[in-house]
């Protein structure tokens, strides 16, 4: 059976509420064939799941159906926020809400500046007559990047233009800080990144943990995970979850690699 995981609070959390992301049965078919098999997944506020797999397994597909992107339609199940399901909602109300989703590949945009975009994004998510004001969003941008260690001048460039690989991860970490998501989902945070950008990433990441803010990231490889330590790991493979259990299964799967994992039947723990 899968591996059962006891998440102690930290100093001073107790009592505050954070979020919960519960996944329930989630089938969702893409072209006619059905690629996630009925996941179940819960993530809370202050915990960082992992999900892993080879590639075509649905990792992908998990992560756009979250966030509503209109190709991935669920067949059935249920992905509640809070106690609601947004299913039904579409991808803006998603993101009032507090989901939040890291690109595997984020786009440019020409023209429009970090800091522009950034406002805009944060006072769509607050809502009409709680915005914030030009000076008071400056104090927060400025404060979020250098909690992140990002130079002042990145807030004047185009969004992704001309931006390194790890330019354009460490911007959507920034987004997450700006935005204080309650949760974010980073798809492939790692995707073409050095070691040395994988580490810069990994310190946002981690410099923004905390009760408030529940994490799923979804990778490929252990890389990562030796820098964000998660909580839970769960292997989804042919759409399902075939083994949940703690960071030393990513480091089992690193040494091991996939084909040891049992596919078909009750889940196996390493």
């Amino acid at each position: 059976m899968s591996k059962t995981l006891i998440i102690f609070q930290r100093s001073g959390e107790a009592g505050r509420l954070g979020p919960t992301l519960e996944i329930r049965d989630l089938h969702v078919p893409v072209e006619g064939r059905e690629v996630l098999k009925g996941v179940n997944l819960t993530v809370k506020g202050g915990e960082i799941h992992a999900v892993m797999g080879p590639n075509g397994t649905g990792k992908t597909t998990m992560a756009s159906t979250l966030m509503g992107h209109p190709a991935y339609v669920p067949s059935r199940g249920e992905v509640l926020l809070d106690g609601e399901n947004i299913l039904e909602m579409k991808v803006d109300e998603r993101a009032r809400k507090g989901l939040f989703l890291a690109m595997q590949y984020p786009l440019a945009v020409p023209g429009v500046t970090m800091a522009n975009f950034l406002r805009t994004a944060l006072n769509a998510k607050l809502g009409e007559g709680h915005g914030l004001s030009v000076m008071d969003f400056h104090k927060r941008l400025m404060e979020r990047m250098r909690l992140l260690g990002i130079e002042p001048s990145f807030a004047e460039r185009y969004v992704n233009e001309g931006f390194s690989g790890g330019e354009k991860k460490r911007n959507e970490i920034l987004q997450m800080a700006v935005l204080e998501p309650r949760i974010a989902i980073l798809d492939e945070i790692d995707s073409g990144l050095d070691i040395d950008a994988v580490k810069i990433v990994s310190n946002g990441v981690n410099t923004l943990r905390g009760p408030n803010m529940g994490v799923l990231i979804i990778t490929h490889y252990e890389r990562i995970l030796r820098y964000i330590k998660p909580d839970v790991v769960h292997i989804l493979m042919d759409g399902k979850i075939v083994m949940t259990g703690g960071p030393d299964l990513a480091e089992s799967l690193e040494e091991h690699g996939y084909d040891w994992i049992k596919t078909e039947g009750e889940p196996v723990t390493p």
